[in-house]
């Protein structure tokens, strides 16, 4: 059942924060959020973190500049979703703007490869005859990879953001999170952590007086890059993450921007004057990792590497395209998967783990997430994989919070050597491979690990609020208020809830809820994305504000999101 509580705020710092002419409302949702001062809004650059206090960012800006300068060929590994993609992008761009003639990339084709940085890719890879191989948003967990590279002369520098295991590459590392580092945010997202890299890089560049004869590059040509693989990555937007998030946002609002981008805006039908970080998430990122998904991630790393406007265009058309694929792919799957989880009694599991023998390997993670949102439980969804004439399963998986997906694949691990042929991740998102026949031992497996480490109350569905709000606050200006900020992963958009009374209610196309409520003797439009059951005449509701502009006209419309009280139905 579903429960609704209010978050926590801090009178005195909700009373500075209106000082400084924020609403009333807003100022509450930013003091749950941890803001404890108007000052921790200021996202001026100055106020990043510097690349010095990141582990190994200086001595792999300092590699990097001797490559530069020796002229030596360089090869990005990448990864292949939107922060893989971004991040070579950023670096193939940014290493040539600090002079490098000679880079070149690479990335893991998920289907014959899986992820990150192997031995095979690095046999691939050698055919190119790199000097240096650096990778991006990979590389932490590629110890014997990184020893095959070596043993064949070839240097290499690790840049990652995912958790290490218990052994790591015996090369220069730059990973917030790993061993040893005390960088005060562990939130970078890979391309994060690239840019920190391109500074350090221009920062011993410099000291050099590389660029005595000329200006030195801008870095922040390039942080519309940063931006955007940070928000589609879905990582924690502290507040240095929300510094770099804000400040590509505000020159793609100036319409300086990568041609690519600029292009996928277009195809969306997104005016730029009216950006935000959702628009990023929800918009541009799925693009993008739809070539991941469906084909090869490459074509958007050209869109988003590509200084051709007319070119972007005709990628942002084959993007679009896939985009649609998996979405037609998605929903088949999902239909499936529901069929399924209807077979489950509501409280007799604690986990979902869910296959189809026809399920596309690049879209579970999708289908992962909607059931775990239906069911408000972990779930893994599995895909059919061959390698070598062996048959696996590739799965993707989401938590919940209070469930650490990784830790708890570790203990599965550990507890049954062998059934896991490979995992990673974070605590809300983790990807593994299984051997297909074991598919119903990990099952069991999965369930006890869950089971073991779920504290109490952990299942029950707990929503919290930032209370509610009066009559006169359904307006545009508020609205545009909480635009106007950035809004993510762990600094979540205002979610606030009013009891309200149901005037009408409709089923959109089978998918959608149409509403028409009262509050306060206000009558506001409503909608509830993926709700296919009418609710009662009197509720509580969760929702965020929008704004409904149609025919010149402007008003307030309302996201439902969830309802107090609600007994749990897995097949609604």
């Amino acid at each position: 059942m579903t429960k609704f509580s209010t978050r926590r705020f801090d009178h005195n710092t909700v009373q500075a924060l209106i000082n400084r002419g924020y609403s009333e409302p807003l100022a509450r949702a930013l003091s749950a959020r941890g803001v404890k001062s108007p000052e921790d809004m200021n996202y001026d650059l100055h106020n990043m973190l510097a690349p010095d206090q990141l582990l190994n960012c200086e001595a792999a800006g300092a590699r990097l500049a001797d490559a530069i300068q020796a002229q030596k060929k360089i090869m990005i590994i990448g990864d292949y979703d939107c922060d893989g993609a971004t991040s070579v992008s950023l670096a193939r761009l940014g290493l040539r703007a600090l002079g490098a003639k000679n880079v070149d990339y690479l990335i893991p084709d998920r289907e014959k490869d899986g992820y990150g940085l192997s031995t095979p890719l690095v046999k691939r890879a050698a055919e190119r005859k790199p000097d240096l191989i650096i990778t991006v948003d990979n590389g932490i967990s590629s110890y014997d990879a990184v020893e095959y590279a070596k043993s064949l002369g070839i240097d290499v520098i690790v840049t990652d953001h995912h958790l290490p295991g218990s052994r790591v590459p015996d090369t220069l590392i730059v990973n917030p999170n790993q061993h040893g580092d005390t960088f005060p945010s562990k939130s970078l997202a890979g391309v994060g952590v690239m840019f920190y890299v391109l500074l350090a890089t221009r920062a011993e560049l410099r000291k050099r007086n590389a660029f005595a004869g000329g200006k030195q590059p801008n870095l922040l040509n390039f942080i519309d890059l940063v931006s955007l693989g940070t928000v589609a990555d879905v990582v924690p937007l502290d507040r240095n993450n929300r510094i770099l998030v804000s400040k590509g946002l505000e020159r793609m609002r100036e319409g300086r921007m990568q041609p690519g981008i600029s292009a996928l805006l277009t195809k969306s039908r997104k005016n730029t004057l009216f950006l935000n970080a959702s628009d990023l998430g929800f918009l541009i990122g799925p693009r993008i990792n739809a070539a991941g998904r469906l084909d090869s991630i490459e074509l958007g790393v050209e869109c988003l590497c590509t200084s051709d406007y007319g070119h972007a265009l005709d990628i942002a058309d084959q993007l679009e395209s896939f985009n649609k694929k998996r979405r037609s792919i998605e929903d088949d799957m999902q239909a499936e998967a529901l069929i399924e989880t209807q077979t489950i009694a509501v409280g007799e599991t604690n986990s979902i783990a869910i296959k189809g023998d026809n399920w596309h390997s690049g879209v579970v993670g999708i289908v992962a997430s909607r059931i775990k949102e239906k069911t408000y439980r972990p779930t893994i969804a599995f895909a059919p994989s061959e390698e070598n004439g062996v048959q696996y399963l590739k799965g993707s998986g989401r938590s919940i919070p209070g469930i650490h997906l990784r830790d708890v694949l570790d203990l599965v691990d550990k507890r049954n050597p062998g059934m896991i042929v490979k995992f990673g991740g974070h605590a809300m998102a983790a990807g593994l491979t299984i051997h297909a026949d074991k598919f119903e031992l990990f099952k069991e497996a999965f369930e006890a690990a869950i089971t073991d480490t779920a504290q109490p109350g952990a299942f029950e569905k707990n929503v919290l609020t930032d209370g509610e709000l009066s009559a006169g606050d359904f307006n545009a200006e508020l609205v545009r208020e909480i635009r106007s900020n950035v809004w993510g992963q762990g600094f979540t958009e205002p979610l606030f809830a009013n009891h309200f009374r149901v005037l009408s209610q409709k089923i959109l196309k089978d998918q959608h809820l149409k509403l028409v409520l009262e509050t306060d003797g206000r009558t506001l439009n409503a909608i509830w994305f993926r709700r296919r059951r009418e609710i009662p005449e009197n509720v509580h509701l969760a929702y965020k504000l929008d704004l409904n502009e149609w025919a010149g006209r402007t008003s307030v419309q309302l996201i439902v999101e969830s309802m107090e009280d609600e007994v749990d139905d897995w097949g609604a």
